[in-house]
């Protein structure tokens, strides 16, 4: 596994404005669940990189400590060596003690042999180290942004409800207002008005009849009486009003 591209994938999501993203978002709720699946993912191939770098540091750490372990052990057994050969030269025995100061020798460069290995690891081992430091801390980062992404999610999807309820309950006051000229009622009203003034337009206009009616029953009453007093005057009889006078 490429532990660089794990780095740049971490980093450039570490560096993501995720506030900046879901303002830009035609759908931020779509963003959201797209960043999670994100960052789950990343998650999981951090965790798998880890799991390797720390395989592979442990690996150098046994194989350091048995070079150092294995230096001493050489190192012992030269010391060893070096002074049996002492002790022989001592009791006239050169030959074998020129047989046991080369042994020492040998011990010697073995000793030399697994000190240099273990120096040779030093730096690998404090380069996986540096590594799986980084990716430890960049896991922890990117939990820590993942949780606030399932909690900007849940407020996100809260608030959507929220507001879908509210405007719910707009729409429903909204049908029942009487004021409002589209609603059913206000119309049902505009058609209860049209049919009283309708009806009173015809009580109006059926009283202007009867007015005329008993106007011209006024007129024929007129019309009697002064028929009557000229059949009184030819008669040669007073009129009423001369008699009443």
């Amino acid at each position: 596994m490429a532990k660089q591209s794990i780095f740049g994938r971490i980093s450039t999501l570490m560096k993501a404005n995720i506030n900046a993203l879901l303002d830009s978002a035609e759908d931020p709720q779509k963003m959201l669940d797209q960043l999670v699946r994100d960052y789950t993912n990343n998650i999981a191939d951090a965790e798998s990189a880890i799991a390797e770098t720390i395989g592979n540091l442990r690996l150098l750490e046994r194989d350091h400590e048995e070079d150092v372990k294995s230096a001493t052990e050489w190192g012992n057994k030269a010391l060893a060596a070096s002074k049996k050969a002492d002790e022989l030269r001592t009791s006239g025995n050169a030959t074998d003690a020129d047989k046991f100061d080369n042994l020492a020798k040998i011990a010697l460069q073995r000793q030399i042999s697994e000190e240099n290995e273990a120096h040779a690891i030093a730096p690998a081992i404090a380069a996986q180290t540096e590594v799986v430091d980084k990716l430890k801390d960049g896991l922890n980062g990117m939990k820590g942004k993942l949780e606030e992404l399932r909690s900007k999610r849940s407020e996100l999807l809260a608030r959507a409800k929220s507001a879908e309820a509210q405007n719910k309950v707009h729409d429903a006051v909204k049908s029942i207002d009487v004021l409002d000229p589209t609603s059913e009622l206000g119309r049902f009203e505009d058609k209860v008005r049209r049919q009283e003034a309708l009806a009173s337009g015809k009580a109006e206009l059926a009283a202007s009849s009867l007015d005329a009616q008993f106007s011209s029953l006024d007129d024929v009453g007129e019309l009697t009486e002064v028929e009557a007093r000229l059949a009184a005057l030819k008669a040669g009889g007073p009129s009423t009003a001369a008699i009443e006078q």
